[in-house]
């Protein structure tokens, strides 16, 4: 009985050579338009598709494989001899088919609807499909990658059924991906609703990591391979440094999305995925020292971002603080990254400022599902800070007042940040109670000798009860920034007023959960 492979593939990588085995074992290839031209032109001997089926090729091609002698041919079982015999139907043995490359050309920003429409594989997807339904029969080969798998096995006497479930599953896995590809296209052309009724999420392993949050956890980092260009933390190269873990990853997150938010040399210090220390200065240099005096203990071993390039006076002067996991920036010189070099476990990525990671949606697993919900990138203005208190707040106050704001944006909730001259003082993360979270700021400021005269206070969500704001005055702050919209604002206010402190309500709240 005569084997058959049936070959028509887009991406002809590796397919020649392919053939050429195959013929070599006494497989008889049956084939179509371009593969089957390119196969003869090395001399492998090919039936055209038309041939084998008795009916020609029509609509510029779009329907040739679309027949019963090939479907027939693919999903036969044992019972259906008498069926194949009737029909004049022969049996195929390999199914070799790769699709148009419609994600590429839909990924061109010079394509053109009509173009992509025209990429749009249909028989390609159905071959696979009747192959890899008949699997116990049938091997189906979607990836070039695994032409040396069914090579070795054939060699060796037979295709396993082991191999022929693996391949099958690795195709309807292709179909999926490849019809996932086309919905998502056409949903962003007809403008869907953010929070579509059926969520289609296509992402590739970019690469395994160590472990998750434990070492008894598993983890993998994925990104989303349809879009144009990488965003955000799947856009960073790793320039040193060993394998990256979870926690690195979540912590690194959080310090690239602070940084980002920032214009002048900035530093972002994170530790537990919380910022610890953040600074804004003339220059990176001052910028890290003022970050890292915010808090120098939670500091060590932390994650360290900065949104301009690290030259070698900061890299030693990092080096001689402390113990860093890893230090994200746009660029890195040749000389500091010497310095870093004989620290060869410390991690060092480059990403690009402008592959913001502030749009778009997030997603969070939960047991028995994902939440999903549009990225908190609400761009707070000073225009749109509102005064409420008898006193307004001075300019100065006015800067420090934004830049606290941006920070606590990336505070675990519920979250206060203390600042003055663009540097932060004290920061109190991820109480029950936002009192108590002003009780830590205040605790931290003074563990690290900052005095709060004069300095501001942000919380990122309204303040249920004065009493923080009673601590808060005690300690020197002089103005507050907050949403407001408590059913207690008054009362806020009333304390803010009573201890001269200036309040500007932003009307926009921040939590980080």
């Amino acid at each position: 009985m005569t084997l058959r492979a049936l070959i028509s593939v887009s991406d002809k990588t590796g397919i020649v050579e392919f053939a050429r085995r195959l013929q070599i074992l006494n497989i008889a290839i049956v084939s179509t338009g371009g593969t089957s031209q390119l196969l003869r032109e090395h001399a492998i001997a090919v039936t055209e598709v038309s041939d084998y089926t008795g009916f020609p090729e029509m609509m510029d091609g779009r329907v040739k494989t679309l027949h019963p002698k090939i479907y027939g041919g693919i999903l036969w079982r044992a019972q259906d001899s008498a069926t194949l015999i009737q029909h004049a139907i022969e049996t195929i043995d390999f199914v070799i088919v790769n699709l148009y490359p419609f994600q590429q050309v839909s990924q061109d920003p010079q394509h053109d609807f009509a173009t992509a429409i025209e990429n749009i594989d249909i028989g390609g997807p159905c071959l696979l499909r009747a192959a890899a339904k008949n699997h116990a029969i049938v091997t189906v080969i979607c990836d070039p990658d695994d032409y040396t798998l069914v090579l070795t096995q054939l060699q060796q006497g037979k295709i396993s059924d082991d191999t022929r479930l693996y391949l099958a599953q690795k195709a309807f896995a292709h179909t999926a991906y490849y019809d996932s590809v086309i919905a998502n296209y056409l949903a962003k052309k007809i403008k869907p609703a953010i929070m579509p009724s059926q969520l289609n999420l296509i992402y590739q392993k970019q690469q395994d990591l160590r472990y998750g949050e434990n070492p008894q956890q598993q983890a993998a980092f994925y990104y989303p391979i349809t879009e144009q260009a990488a965003t955000g933390l799947a856009n960073a190269k790793q320039l040193q440094g060993k394998e990256l873990s979870y926690n690195n990853l979540l912590d690194a997150d959080t310090a690239l999305q602070c940084v980002q938010a920032f214009t002048e040399p900035s530093c972002v210090i994170v530790k537990h995925a919380n910022p610890c220390g953040v600074a804004v200065a003339e220059n990176l240099l001052t910028a890290y020292q003022h970050a890292h005096a915010g808090d120098p203990t939670s500091a060590f071993g932390g994650i360290i971002a900065f949104n301009q390039t690290v030259h070698e006076d900061l890299a030693k002067l990092i080096l001689q603080q402390q113990f860093v996991e890893v230090l994200l920036a746009p660029a890195i010189t040749p000389a500091a990254l010497a310095c870093f070099k004989d620290k060869s476990q410390l991690r060092l990525l480059g990403f690009d400022l402008q592959a913001s990671c502030a749009a778009g949606v997030e997603m969070r697993s939960i047991s028995g599902g994902i939440l999903l919900q549009t990225r908190d990138a609400a761009f707070d203005k000073l225009q749109q800070f509102k005064p409420v208190s008898q006193r307004t707040p001075s300019q100065v106050e006015y800067m420090d007042l934004h830049f606290a704001w941006q920070v606590v944006k990336y505070v675990k909730s519920n979250a206060i940040v203390f600042a003055k001259n663009k540097q932060t003082y004290g920061i109190g993360a991820g109480q029950t109670s936002r009192v108590d979270s002003v009780r830590i700021a205040i605790q931290k400021a003074q563990e690290f000798g900052f005095s709060l005269s004069g300095a501001v206070m942000a919380s990122d969500a309204f303040f249920p009860f004065a009493d923080g704001i009673e601590l808060a005055a005690e300690a020197g702050i002089s103005a507050v920034i907050q949403p407001g919209g408590s059913k207690r604002d008054s009362e806020v206010i009333a304390t803010a007023n009573s201890a001269n402190l200036a309040m500007v309500f932003t009307g926009i709240r921040h939590f980080r959960h």
